[in-house]
């Protein structure tokens, strides 16, 4: 199989000083619980909540923004499935599923990965807003779409 790393081509396994990589490649144990040809998902060794998962694609991309279209739809695709899973697992009444993007967003091992984070009624956790929460001001959203939709490839 051959990977691009940082422009480079590495042939066969990953060997990088990327934990993440680390575990795809089977160097380190993880608590496994969902593999496929394109991505990998195991237990969060610091868990938020019962069944915290992480989905990680098996190629090395440090930020999300670095993927192509179809190798982010690939890991959507196992997110799904991680997701259905843990649903019928633990019952659940919702779950959190996001990507710290970036260091300024949390991002702490720069490998793509995807957290699913079970929820219940009254668990005491947020959501989306409760991460960063400035009340930016409303009155220039089209102004702010625009900006946004010119910035598409």
């Amino acid at each position: 199989m051959l990977y691009i790393v940082e422009n480079n081509i590495v042939q066969g396994v990953i060997r990088l000083e990327c934990l993440f990589c680390k575990i795809a490649a089977g160097d380190v144990e993880s608590h496994k619980i969902y593999e496929d040809e394109f991505s990998i998902a195991f237990a969060d060794v610091r868990p938020s909540s019962e069944g915290h998962t992480i989905v990680i694609p098996k190629k090395h991309f440090a930020k999300f923004t670095e993927m192509s279209p179809d190798n982010a739809a690939s890991l959507f695709s196992s997110v799904n499935r991680v997701a259905k899973a843990l649903e019928k697992t633990f019952s659940l009444s919702g779950m959190n599923i996001g990507i710290n993007n970036g260091k300024a967003a949390g991002q702490e091992i720069a490998h793509v990965h995807v957290h699913l984070i079970p929820r219940r009624e009254g668990d005491g956790g947020g959501g989306m807003k409760s991460i960063v929460w400035t009340e930016p001001p409303t009155d220039n959203l089209e102004e702010i779409a625009k900006r946004i939709r010119d910035n598409f490839d």
